[in-house]
């Protein structure tokens, strides 16, 4: 399997965005429909619940709605209130130089659930750079105040009435300078799922919170984050991901006082990091780092890598082949049986 990857260049939305729109609607309608359409909320309840906590982005939706063409259905997606439930693995952590600590992290999903879209943005008087889902959520990201931020699954099978945690990393991009300021607004912007959100800012602050629906946000000064929160809920999925395994290695690397930056990213692109799990849904797709004091980022890959800043984003393509898999990915192909079989492990 293989999966096109493209830095995009869109300061104000417009045109490359509907491109996006274009390619991926169709997979993501079929996603969002695909428990039935009185699963979803009513576009006055998504509304409502935007406005109440996120009021700061109803322009940028309002905007992107109406680029869509104004339909019940793509207002209601873009709304990202109560989607189908959807996993990931992923493995983030925080490099803690002094001087200028950096954010890395895995990628952990279906090759085929990927839109693999780096999107650069100024939507809100901020500049952000992100990887995209959902069309405007973020999976990782940076903004130009020097806040970078990245997500992983939870482990944790609750579904509750809250926003799909892109959006909710995309608000934090938007809006929050500090890590006090996007821990404050993780604590109160409800989510439906169970995540861990890991934050830096550029004076090195750096927090995990872990976010569920049905109890309070956890805060703590973690370096780490896999697929569980604190103590294993979902054995299943954590034995299939290797979620503590992983915690332990990175824990281990950073504890050891002879690790350098550069070999502390690179184990991200090898066992026990690295998984090769692509038809199982936990494949890494993936590695991102971020340096928010210098406003850059890079996307690796085994014998390749990408990087970008805000003063010279260039738009760019490549193409990731994935071992063991033969079929060509050009679009977000989200069936409803793909995302069932990553729910029932």
């Amino acid at each position: 399997m293989q999966l096109r990857f493209q830095s995009v260049y869109e300061p104000r939305p417009d045109g490359n965005w509907l491109k996006l729109l274009s390619r991926h609607w169709s997979a993501y309608e079929k996603w969002f429909l695909s428990e039935g359409d009185a699963a979803r909320p009513s576009y006055l309840k998504t509304r409502q619940m935007l406005r109440k906590h996120m009021p700061e982005l109803m322009p940028t939706y309002e905007r992107l709605v109406d680029l869509a063409g104004g339909s019940d259905m793509t207002a209601r997606f873009l709304g990202h209130y109560c989607p189908p439930p959807y996993i990931s693995g992923c493995s983030q952590a925080i490099w803690p130089d002094p001087d200028q600590a950096l954010l890395i992290r895995n990628y952990d999903y279906s090759p085929s659930l990927c839109e693999g879209t780096l999107l650069y943005s100024c939507w809100n008087g901020r500049k952000v750079i992100a990887m995209s889902d959902c069309l405007w959520g973020v999976l990782d990201g940076m903004n130009d105040a020097g806040l970078a931020v990245s997500l992983s699954f939870g482990g944790r099978r609750v579904v509750g009435e809250g926003f799909g945690v892109p959006l909710i990393l995309r608000y934090i991009l938007e809006f929050c300078e500090t890590v006090e300021e996007a821990t404050r607004a993780l604590g109160r912007i409800p989510t439906h799922m169970s995540y861990n959100v890991t934050v830096l800012d550029k004076s090195n602050q750096y927090r995990t919170a872990f976010v569920s629906p049905d109890r309070r946000v956890v805060i703590r000064q973690l370096p780490v984050a896999t697929n569980h929160q604190g103590r294993v809920e979902w054995q299943t999925h954590a034995e299939a991901t290797a979620s503590t395994e992983r915690e332990s290695f990175l824990i281990n690397r950073l504890a050891d006082s002879e690790e350098t930056e550069g070999n502390f990213i690179d184990s991200f692109l090898q066992p026990p990091l690295y998984s090769t799990a692509y038809k199982r849904g936990f494949g890494t797709l993936y590695t991102a780092w971020y340096r928010p004091q210098e406003g850059e980022m890079a996307l690796m890959w085994p014998g390749s890598s990408l990087v970008q800043n805000f003063t010279n984003f260039t738009e760019e393509s490549r193409t990731i082949r994935y071992d063991g898999i033969t079929e060509e990915v050009d679009e977000v192909q989200a069936s409803q049986h793909e995302r069932a079989s990553l729910m029932a492990l």
